[in-house]
């Protein structure tokens, strides 16, 4: 039960901050392209290979720690879910390659941001 709270309390803590990324990138560049949900894919990964290096192979963090953050926070915060969505409204929208290249950014560059993160504390701690 204790992991099942970690979990949650990780969770709601990042779901709270995807809403303000949503809201700050609504009102900063508009409705028309979901740049909140971008911005949030891209800075989860970068946050969770920074936070898989750093915590877990270097400090040797505990499961709670893993679940609190990883699972909890980082899989609250990021939103591969509501990506899906945006990617079908914008498919329906006949805007395909929009959807395309939101698709193609929205892998590489979280993708990208992991390794970066990863590479940047490896370069740090190292």
């Amino acid at each position: 039960m204790q992991h099942f709270l970690l979990v949650v309390l990780g969770g709601g803590a990042g779901a709270g901050m995807r809403h303000l990324v949503n809201l700050y990138s609504l009102r900063a560049f508009g409705p028309n392209f979901p740049w909140g949900t971008l911005i949030v894919n891209i800075a989860g990964s970068f946050l969770m290979g920074v936070f898989i290096e750093v915590l877990v192979r270097k400090l040797g963090a505990t499961q709670e720690l893993r679940l609190l953050v990883a699972t909890g926070f980082l899989g609250g915060f990021t939103t591969f879910s509501a990506f899906s969505l945006d990617t079908i409204v914008l498919w329906e929208r006949g805007q395909l390659a929009i959807a395309a290249g939101y698709v193609t950014a929205s892998v590489v560059f979280s993708i990208l941001a992991l390794f970066t993160g990863l590479w940047a504390v490896r370069t740090l701690l190292n």
